[in-house]
């Protein structure tokens, strides 16, 4: 027989929608842009035919509708891999758990879930208004210490290398995106693998007043290249999305805009145009 999950594992609300995102599995579709910044939700579906369903809680927003005949769904995350765990298996459940018996369904529905995201290069030769499409992802977070997760020969090569050259006291944990979204959606842009991490400034080398504890980690890591494949952004969640979405079995991708170059430190003078041409290139090729 089935396990039922039990109340406090899987938290409904009243009205028979699942708690963090607030939604009911007809208020999504099985296709879905992914974003941290609440307002950029609407910079997404201000495009679509048509607006469905409009709701939210907290940082987790949604709009579904249509563009050019697909339904999809745009959902912001907030930041962080935390708020990953929780959007991707609260989504997972509203598609593969019959919400009112609480028991998993025996037919397994895989989502496509493509983060629309910022990021910063960490390679020179990666300018500023370019657009990157994450292969793998590096997490330097600890979530997947509470997971069990495979990894490829090459993944554990990465991981092994980023620790040793960081001298980690813990292992990070590296994933490969989805090889189907990536033929579709990565035609014509930049690709490299993605380092996620813990937190905006010391994580990703940045001092306001307090020294990070790994110096020159940006140049240490940038130098990392595993069968001519190279550490090519900083971001806060790719990683998370990539370990989630290969345990609950959906395809998901990270595209980044690429709005900071830490090695020439430089910022976009217009990330708001870069924000825009992600979209439209993820909008007309998803």
């Amino acid at each position: 027989m089935s396990r039922v999950i039990p109340e406090s594992e899987l938290i409904i609300n009243p009205d028979g929608s699942i708690y963090h995102l607030n939604l009911k599995p007809d208020h999504i579709a099985h296709s879905i842009l992914a974003v941290g910044d609440p307002d950029r939700v609407a910079k997404i579906s201000k495009h679509f035919d048509r607006i469905d369903y409009k709701g939210g809680k907290r940082e987790f927003i949604t709009h579904t509708g249509s563009y050019r005949g697909k339904r999809i769904s745009v959902i912001s995350t907030g930041m962080g891999t935390d708020n990953i765990e929780i959007f991707m298996t609260e989504l997972d459940a509203l598609v593969n758990v019959n919400l009112q018996t609480r028991i998993p369904k025996k037919t397994h529905t895989a989502l496509e879930i493509v983060r629309v995201g910022t990021s910063g290069s960490m390679q020179i030769d990666i300018p500023l208004d370019s657009l990157l499409a994450s292969t793998h992802a590096v997490g330097l977070d600890s979530l997947m210490t509470f997971y069990s997760l495979d990894h490829s020969s090459f993944e554990r090569e990465v991981m092994e290398r980023v620790r040793n050259e960081l001298k980690l006291p813990f292992i990070p944990y590296c994933v490969g995106g989805s090889t189907r979204l990536l033929q579709k959606l990565g035609k014509g842009l930049v690709m490299g693998i993605t380092v996620t991490c813990p937190g905006f400034f010391a994580p990703q080398g940045r001092m306001v007043r307090l020294k990070p504890a790994i110096p020159g980690i940006i140049q240490t890591l940038s130098s990392i290249q595993v069968a001519e494949n190279r550490l090519s952004n900083f971001e806060m969640e790719t990683a998370g999305y990539y370990a989630m979405g290969r345990l609950l079995g959906h395809e998901v991708l990270s595209l980044n805009a690429i709005i900071g170059n830490r090695i020439s430190q430089t910022f976009s003078t217009n990330p708001d145009m870069v924000v825009e041409k992600l979209i439209l290139h993820t909008l007309n090729n998803f």
